[in-house]
Parts: C-alpha cells; structure tokens; sequence
C-alpha cells in the first residue's frame, strides 16, 4: 500500500471511528421484516423518513404490507396509500415494478431474492425500473444483509468538503473507496452510512452548515 492509499485508508476509518464514538449506534434501517426496509427504501427518495413511515403506517394498518398484497393491489389504490411519501404516483410505480420482479421472478419470496449472490441481485435490481444504485444498495445491505456500502448525497457532501473526492467523483467511485478501506462487515457498513447521514442532516447541511460543532471538525 503506498503512503496516498495507507493515509486515505486511515482517514476514512478515522471518520468512522470519530462518528460512532460521538454519535453512537444509529439503529438504521427501521422497519419489522426485510420486505418493509425494501419498501422503505423505494419509498424514500426524495422525502424525509417521517413521511415514509406514516406511508407504510397506512399499508399496515390495512393488512397490505406484504408482497403478496402489494402486488394484487390496484396501482391507483396503491398510490393513495402511499400518498404520504410523496411522488405517490411515481413512487407507486416504481413500487409495482419492484413487486413484478419479486414476485414474477421469485413467488413474492424475498428470502429467495436475497439468496442470490450479490453482483447478481444488484444487477437484477439495477434492471427494475426506478431502482437505483442508492436504492439498490440499500435494499441489498439494509434488508439482505448483504456487503454493499450505500453512498448517497450526504456521503458525497461530507467527502468533498473534506478534501477526500474531487468534485466528479461518482457513485460507484466513492462507494469502492469505503468497500476498500472499511473493514468487509455488515454492521460496520450499516452504522457508517447511517452516521453520515446523521451528520449530513444535522451539520454538513447543504446551505448554512454548522462546522464548529460538527464532530468532523477536526479532520
């Protein structure tokens, strides 16, 4: 490893270790079964989680909140359910797509959707229209337990602030830069990503971020 990689390396693992000694467990992804964190996951884009979470309350408390009774619902009652979560008509669609794949391609069992080996599933998920690399990596790490580090706006926030990525740094780019330098385990790559997230909520905002209180301040 010459100096450049070990220092990068070091770095990134100083982040986390600084984030998770501040900040603690995040308890990241919530959600009573891997089928919800996958339904949450497509439902979250571009909304806050509190919006989601009152989306699938509504799914629920009306006995829908299965592959199964997603997937023989009609799209229109779907959207008013989700209607929450914003985009409802757009998200209702994306949410179609996703249950065809699982239950055309696996019988609506996401055990065995999750079966498959990871470069596989990831490709099939990519293939789901309105799934994706965000998406995608969240439902494989979140809901599959499988080793995919998830890199979202916030990630490359905080990067880029920090001199770490240049500003054309892309998805798959910044992702392999923490599957290199973190250690290759599921809670480890579950609480980072929630901790940035957590910093990029509450310092590295987007406009008026509050540096001189952010644990990173530091670095």
């Amino acid at each position: 490893m010459n100096n450049n990689n070990k220092n990068l390396s070091e770095k990134i693992n100083l982040i986390y270790r600084i984030l998770f000694n501040s900040l603690g467990h995040q308890y990241w992804w919530p959600g009573d079964s891997a089928f919800e964190v996958c339904v949450g996951a497509i439902l979250t884009q571009n909304t806050n989680w509190q919006n989601v979470k009152k989306a699938i309350d509504n799914l629920k408390n009306n006995g829908l909140l299965t592959a199964k009774g997603l997937y023989a619902l009609d799209i229109s009652m779907l959207a008013e359910f989700i209607r929450p979560a914003g985009y409802y008509n757009i998200k209702s669609k994306r949410l179609k797509s996703f249950l065809s794949f699982l239950c055309e391609e696996f019988s609506c069992d996401i055990d065995e959707m999750f079966s498959l080996e990871s470069e596989t599933l990831r490709k099939k998920l990519l293939d789901v229209k309105g799934i994706g690399p965000e998406t995608a990596d969240s439902i494989m790490l979140y809901a599959g337990n499988h080793l995919q580090f998830v890199v979202d706006a916030y990630t490359y926030r905080i990067l880029l602030r920090h001199d770490i990525i240049h500003e054309d740094a892309g998805y798959d780019d910044i992702k392999e830069l923490f599957q290199q330098n973190l250690p290759g385990e599921i809670n480890v790559y579950n609480e980072c990503h929630a901790l940035i997230v957590n910093i990029g909520k509450n310092y590295c905002k987007k406009t008026n971020p509050i540096c001189d209180k952010c644990p990173l301040k530091n670095i």
